[in-house]
C-alpha cells in the first residue's frame, strides 16, 4: 500500500486552507494519492453545514466563518494542531464512522504514550481527558473523498474558547496537551500523530 503524501503547512489562512481543499478534491482522480496536511490557523471561529449560531456567544472581534464540514462550532487558532484528511472512501472500503473512530483512535494513542488517559464518545465526536474537550473532529464527503478532519489543542490560548458553546455544548470544558503535562511543539504533535494515523488507516490503499 502507498503510504499518502504528507504536507506542512504551517500557519495558514482558514479560507485559503479550505479552498486548496475543495480544489484538491474536486480535481482528484481514481489515482491521485491520499494527502494528510498539518498546519495551524490563524485566530477564527468556523460553523459546520448545521450549525447554530446561536452557539456563538462572543466573537469578540473573531471573524467567525461558516464552513462545509459537519458539526458544529469551533475555534482554531495558533498554538493548536490541525491535520486535514483527504482520504479516497472507496479506495480504501472505508466507512466515515470508521475514518472517523480511527482519527479519534490516533489522538488518543498519542495522549497515552505521554501517560494521559483519554476517551472518545459516541454522541459527540471528539477526545476528551476527564471530560474536557482537547481535540475536535468534522468532515465532509465529496464525490466519495473526505476533506477537513481534526484539530488538537497543544500550547494555545484556550481563552476563545470562552465565547462559544464549544461544539454546541453549553459549559464543555476544553484542555490542551501543555495543561496535561504533555511538553510538545504543534510541529512535534503533529509529526507523532500523522504517524500514528499513516499505521492506523493504511491510507493510500488498495492497488486496483
Amino acid at each position: 500500500m502507498t503510504e499518502p503524501t504528507v504536507r506542512a503547512f504551517g500557519l495558514q489562512n482558514y479560507h485559503t486552507a479550505v479552498e486548496r481543499m475543495r480544489e484538491f478534491t474536486d480535481t482528484r482522480t481514481a489515482q491521485t494519492p491520499d494527502e494528510l496536511w498539518v498546519l495551524q490557523h490563524a485566530s477564527v471561529y468556523t460553523l459546520g453545514q448545521a450549525g447554530d449560531e446561536a452557539h456563538i456567544l462572543n466573537a469578540d472581534g473573531i471573524e467567525v466563518v461558516k464552513t462545509d464540514r459537519g458539526g458544529q462550532v469551533t475555534y482554531h487558532g495558533p498554538g493548536q494542531l490541525i491535520v486535514y484528511v483527504l482520504v479516497d472512501l472507496k479506495r480504501g472500503s472505508l466507512g466515515v464512522r470508521t475514518l472517523v473512530q480511527t482519527m479519534e483512535n490516533a489522538v488518543i494513542e498519542l495522549l497515552a504514550r505521554h501517560g494521559v488517559e483519554s476517551n472518545s464518545r459516541r454522541d459527540a465526536p471528539g477526545v476528551y481527558v476527564n471530560d474536557k474537550k482537547i481535540s475536535a473532529l468534522g468532515l465532509r464527503v465529496r464525490r466519495g473523498c473526505t476533506f477537513h478532519g481534526l484539530s488538537l489543542n497543544v500550547d494555545m490560548d484556550l481563552t476563545p474558547f470562552t465565547g462559544i458553546n464549544p461544539c454546541g455544548y453549553a459549559g464543555l470544558s476544553v484542555t490542551q496537551l501543555k495543561n496535561e503535562g504533555v511538553d510538545l511543539t504543534v510541529e512535534q504533535a503533529g509529526e507523532a500523530l500523522v504517524s500514528i494515523l499513516i499505521d492506523a488507516l493504511q491510507i493510500g490503499n488498495k492497488a486496483g
